[in-house]
């Protein structure tokens, strides 16, 4: 029996033997009925909260004691599932259990998010979403779960601001010098699909520098990069990953970072101000999992993007390691949202009522 158990065990008992002691009293009268009804009653509260409290503690204590599954919404390779992979692997050795990713890929990661949120709020189903799942696909299409109340957040795990890059035939060095060429003529801009973080990053700037443009999506932001190399679209808002190691081709030209600060690996490419559609990846537990395990794996993960390998790894796909509490992570969430609203109206994408 663990200590936990034992205190437990022990406490209760010491109330329950409070509470019969104060039952047979009454039978007696030695008490006043008015006052001992009254004592019991507090007992009886008290009882209760010391039980509920070991009850948390011991959540945490025994968990995990079997394989946890950490659901993606992205197909395997991608930013999200390398980050998925990595999270995983480190909890595995901290935690002494196996975290499994497995990939639910549909609706825009639509299907991960509900599947999670149906899921028993037990610690052992977890969701490692993109923001796209909070923030947005829920406000343009029909999703089955609440971006709000039906989960828990638990931590930002990597933020990666998108780039933009356009094709080297353009005769454009700046941003500017890129937005006087695009007022003169019609362009077009692509992205990894409809309501993607891509979609809603080009509306935006679109929107914004009032010019003339069509998008144009693909499936996948692999695509739209080989379209971009090809001159077929002028125009691509694209994370490091996709975009750095085709700058050295010198078919695409990079011109911004759409942040509110420098990308560390670019600190010396301007920022494009007002154009950051929120791009974190980070944990989710179903609504209702108890806070104690909620809080271990929040300390575990904060741990993780502290790690100098994790760190290093991250830097290197263009991602911001980050590692906050899940009370900091909800406020994030919430600050995110009217950027969000702003960006799905440029895209005129439609809002799910």
């Amino acid at each position: 029996m663990s200590p936990a158990q034992h205190g437990e065990d022990h406490g209760a008992g010491h109330w329950k033997q409070v509470l019969m002691h104060l039952g047979r009293a009454s039978k007696r009268g030695d008490i006043a009925g008015s006052r001992l009804r009254l004592s019991t009653l507090v007992v009886a509260t008290m009882l209760a909260v010391l039980a509920s409290g070991f009850a948390r503690a011991q959540a945490a204590d025994g968990w995990p004691n079997r394989p946890v599954t950490v659901v993606g919404p992205y197909a395997a390779g991608g930013n999200n599932d390398v980050m998925a992979r990595m999270a995983s692997q480190w909890l595995s050795e901290k935690l002494n259990q196996r975290f499994i990713v497995e990939n639910r890929v549909g609706a825009g990661g639509a299907l991960a998010a509900a599947y999670v949120a149906q899921s028993a709020p037990d610690g052992y189903t977890l969701l490692f979403a993109a923001s796209p799942q909070i923030g947005l696909l829920p406000f343009v299409q029909k999703v089955n779960y609440d971006p709000i109340a039906d989960f828990v957040p638990i931590t930002a795990f990597g933020s990666g601001p998108f780039i933009l890059a356009i094709n080297a035939a353009i005769p454009a060095k700046t941003v500017e010098e890129f937005v006087a060429y695009a007022k003169t003529r019609s362009i077009n801009y692509g992205s990894a699909g409809i309501a993607s973080v891509g979609q809603l990053s080009g509306a935006l700037f679109v929107a914004r520098n009032k010019l003339n443009a069509i998008h144009v999506p693909f499936r996948g932001g692999g695509p739209a990069m080989i379209a971009l190399l090809g001159g077929q679209i002028d125009m691509y808002f694209g994370n490091a990953s996709e975009i750095l190691p085709n700058v050295e081709s010198g078919n695409i030209r990079i011109l911004g970072v759409a942040a509110d600060k420098p990308l560390r690996q670019l600190p010396q490419i301007p920022l494009i101000e007002g154009n950051a559609v929120p791009t974190w990846n980070g944990f989710f537990a179903p609504a209702k999992t108890p806070k104690p395990i909620v809080d271990k794996l929040a300390q575990s993960l904060i741990q993780a993007t502290r790690d100098p390998v994790i760190s290093a790894s991250l830097l290197k796909l263009g991602i911001e390691p980050n590692g906050i509490t899940p009370e900091e992570f909800a406020d994030w969430i919430k600050k995110d949202q009217p950027q969000f609203d702003a960006a799905i109206e440029a895209a005129q994408l439609r809002q799910a009522h």
